[in-house]
């Protein structure tokens, strides 16, 4: 196990806890949301405080950050879009009647998820409300999108006449216990994804396979075919809440109340590696050129070697539950419900790790050309017996 870390900085400027850290497509830019009501804008370059948007009546449950616009939402039932240069409001997105706790930008759509049981659509540039997704019983957690032309083959695409228009789909996950799949054009339930027996607390898509992960209070992960609503697989070894999910080249990482994260290979189903350590909830991973970072209820953040699951390093200065890590040019960005943003450099475990894996690669480099000389020898006998036996 590696030494604890310091910070090379730590952001106090908020004045309540930070919910939500967003790393714009271009990575010069973070945005924090927080208890405070306000969000906070930070130059990656130099960690200073860019922007302060002020106007939300409530604190900001959710926050998302693109190049040129910044996105929050609220328990004041209202989502607003910040100019990222001037720091003003350019839109207030109306309608919900309870917190929205999550909002997703896509193409020219921002999609909400909301207490008050419904998901809705809005116009990023009219602010103005397309579509109202109304069926589930209870508060949409999670949200996922994505366009059947990712999904659907030509035929089945045919099928669907009347949602012709657009081809997009949203997805929502619901403290009822459900998931469902929404045309976005319409407003229509395209599938309602049935098994879970708990609150659906994350959802992670990967549209080219057609599956869906969710994670939910029953402890359970489930697999989903998106196309046909199918129950693939069920991930049943966790001992508590399924919080955060990460997927990584078939790799799928699972981080739970039960104080672990474990690792899954999602083809066959079978569990890896579980990633020990934790004196709390895991609350958010993350991972990063073969390592795993984590943080947590015990107001650590962590990083693993993902193939070993081997605690290298603990982070530690922060005093309330981490709610979001990200990682940009080998710094390490950790926001607490303390308030504070701390950075941290991660570049010696960056660097090990890439000796560790060229290492590896060198050995099993050895390895495959011993098989191969071995497969060309087998083979060569082979012939030699079989030019003997005159076959």
């Amino acid at each position: 196990m590696g030494n604890s870390g310091s910070a090379v900085k730590v952001c106090t400027d908020h004045q309540g806890g930070i919910n939500w850290l967003s790393l714009s497509p271009d990575g010069q830019r973070l945005l924090t949301g927080s208890e405070d009501g306000t969000a906070r804008l930070w130059s990656t370059a130099d960690s200073q405080c860019r922007g302060h948007f002020q106007g939300h009546e409530s604190y900001i449950t959710f926050c998302h950050l693109e190049n040129e616009a910044a996105f929050t939402c609220s328990a004041d039932h209202t989502i607003r879009k910040w100019d990222v240069v001037t720091g003003q409001c350019l839109a207030i997105y109306r309608g919900h009647t309870s917190i929205v706790n999550r909002i997703l930008v896509a193409k020219d759509y921002l999609f909400s998820g909301s207490y008050d049981r419904t998901a809705r659509c809005w116009s990023v540039d009219k602010e103005k409300q397309i579509q109202e997704f109304r069926g589930h019983r209870n508060c949409v957690l999670t949200l996922a999108h994505y366009s059947s032309r990712d999904v659907l083959e030509e035929e089945e695409e045919e099928e669907e006449e009347e949602e012709k228009v657009s081809r997009d789909l949203l997805v929502t996950g619901s403290t009822d216990c459900t998931v469902k799949v929404w045309w976005v054009s319409s407003g229509r339930c395209y599938q309602t994804l049935l098994g879970h027996t708990g609150a659906v607390l994350c959802l992670i898509l990967d549209a080219p396979n057609r599956e869906l992960f969710s994670g939910s209070t029953d402890y359970t992960i489930r697999t989903w075919n998106i196309v046909t609503g199918e129950q693939l697989k069920v991930f049943k070894e966790h001992q508590g809440s399924v919080i955060c999910l990460e997927l990584v080249n078939r790799h799928l990482y699972s981080g739970s109340a039960d104080r672990t994260v474990k690792c899954w290979f999602v083809d066959t189903g079978e569990r890896i590696q579980t990633y020990k350590a934790h004196k709390h909830s895991v609350s958010t991973l993350k991972y990063h050129a073969g390592i795993l970072f984590t943080g947590s209820g015990d107001a650590c953040a962590r990083a693993f070697n993902s193939r070993s699951g081997v605690l290298q390093k603990i982070f530690r200065g922060h005093k309330f539950i981490i709610n979001c890590i990200q990682i940009h040019n080998e710094l390490l960005y950790t926001a607490s419900h303390d308030g504070t943003l701390r950075i941290w450099d991660i570049r010696g475990i960056c660097k090990r790790n890439k000796r560790r894996l060229k290492k590896e690669r060198s050995v099993q480099g050895r390895s495959s050309q011993k098989g191969s000389l071995s497969r060309l020898f087998n083979n060569k006998v082979g012939c030699m017996i079989q030019q003997e036996n005159g076959e």
